[in-house]
Formats: C-alpha cells, structure tokens, sequence
C-alpha cells in the first residue's frame, strides 16, 4: 500500500466481504446490542437477530468506538499508505462519522472524513469507486471526488413489510406519518437528505414489489448503471427482483446480491428488500 491513499468504510455498507478483500478494502463494524449483549456486527446470526426483532426483545444499534477507527488509521499508516479516505453512514442515521472523525485527529497521516447522506450499497458502490481510483494512484482529493459523484447519483429503494421497526429504532424520518395504515398496505421508502423518506404506498407484498421494480427502472432510465438487491432474510424474492431489473436494463454493468448488515436489518426488519441504482 506505499504511498496509496487506504479506504476506511462501515459495515453498513453492506459490501460482500470478497469485494471488500479484493479492493482491500478495512471496514469498521458497528455495535449490535440484543437483550444485554453487545458485539460487532458482524457476529450475530441473522436469524437469531429476526427472532429477536419479532418477539419484541431488546435489540438497539450503536456507532463503532473511536477507537475501532484509529486502529484501522493507524494500520493503513503504518502498511505506508500516504492518506485515508474513510466513508460512513449518514450522520442523521448514526453518529458512526462523528466517531471517525475523533479518531482522525489522532493519526499522523491526513484522513478524509465523508458523510455519504446513505447508507447500504449506496455507500458500497462509492466505496467501491474509492477503491478503484485509489488502486489507480489517484490521489486523495480524486478519490473523494469519485465517491461523491456515486453519492449524488446514486438512489436507494426500500420495501420493507412494515414500519414498526423502523419507529423502535427512531430511524423513520420523514415517513414517520405512514404509521398506522392497514397491514395489507406495504410502504416503499428511499433516502433522501440523509434519513429515510416515503415514495409510495402499495397495497399488498406483490404489487409493492413490481413498483419497486418500475420505480428502479424509471430511476436507470437508459444510463449505464450498477445495481444492488439487498435483502434482509428474503424468501427467493432478491433473485426475482434481480433477475426482472437484469431483463428490463440493457445497460447493467454489475448487478449484485447482497444481504443488508446485521445492524442496517435491525432497523428495516426481517423480509425488507432495497434496490441500490448507481450510475456509473
């Protein structure tokens, strides 16, 4: 890595581990908390987690310690990297990029913190892009503007079977008046100023799902694009929607499947489904 700009993101991003391996990729966890244990992310078991969500148990999500991140500084510093791009979950989300940047004053090379305004694979796909330039040689400053072209370009798409626990969570934002419709009535969010916001109200799973599959389509348009579909403990429904977009897209150039984290699952809740549309 001597003399290479290093890449720092969170789990949120949601990037399957062999792509994070094989951009070399560090990505820092944050906390999950079910009853009174709490650990890295990445370490509970996701089924284990929707029984959790389902019995109404206490699940709760918390930033990485600074701490996380220095280490994750320093390594890069000390395998010779010149600077650190490090790019996190929307502040409005998560206090994830206010831990960064504590443990950013105390490395001796330059880190570059980045609030994405997202999260899922729309921080992954600019992770991603990062990566690349920085594989390049590109220096830090073209590296941040490669991340922060996919972050205004990007869309995030989100079906999830119901609001509730988004509301425990406190992350509902602006779709927080969506609360109370009838079950059969399933909501389509996306992000939007860095918390989640409503799209549409569509009655029943089916038909929410084949809106989602326009609105992603209308979003595309003819760009050439790179596609997510995140699940969080779907049924072979992620493969369906996969394998629509692929059809009704001639200008894909990735499509990728992906399951959300454990912590960005707590919040959606067991059965969501997101498509990330992001411009190349």
């Amino acid at each position: 890595m001597s003399n290479q700009v290093a890449i720092v993101t969170d789990s949120t991003a949601s990037l399957p581990e062999q792509l994070a391996q094989q951009w070399g990729i560090k990505v820092v966890q944050l906390q999950l908390l079910v009853d009174e244990e709490t650990n890295d992310e990445n370490r509970y078991d996701r089924h284990e987690l929707a029984t959790a969500l389902r019995a109404g148990r206490r699940v709760a999500t918390f930033p990485p310690d600074p701490g996380a991140f220095f280490w994750a500084y320093q390594e890069a510093a000390s395998a010779g990297a010149s600077a650190v791009v490090s790019l996190h979950i929307s502040g409005r989300m998560s206090a994830t990029v206010h831990a960064a940047r504590q443990a950013a004053q105390q490395v001796r090379i330059p880190v570059h913190i980045m609030d994405s305004q997202t999260t899922g694979m729309s921080l992954g796909f600019a992770v991603l892009s990062a990566a690349r330039a920085a594989g390049a040689g590109a220096q830090a400053d073209r590296v941040l503007e490669a991340a922060a072209h996919r972050f205004r370009h990007s869309t995030e798409l989100l079906y999830v079977d119901t609001l509730e626990y988004l509301r425990r969570g406190g992350r509902i934002g602006a779709a927080a008046h969506l609360i109370g419709n009838a079950f059969s009535i399933k909501p389509l969010l996306t992000v939007r100023d860095g918390e989640v916001a409503p799209l549409s109200r569509v009655a029943g799973a089916t038909r929410a799902l084949s809106r989602l599959i326009e609105l992603s389509v209308a979003r595309a348009g003819s760009r050439q694009v790179e596609l997510a579909v995140s699940h969080f403990l779907q049924n072979g429904r992620e493969r369906q929607v996969a394998e629509q977009l692929r059809h009704r897209l001639p200008n894909v150039r990735d499509l990728v499947i992906a399951e959300v984290s454990t912590v960005v699952g707590a919040h959606v809740g067991p059965g969501a489904l997101s498509v990330t549309v992001s411009p190349v």
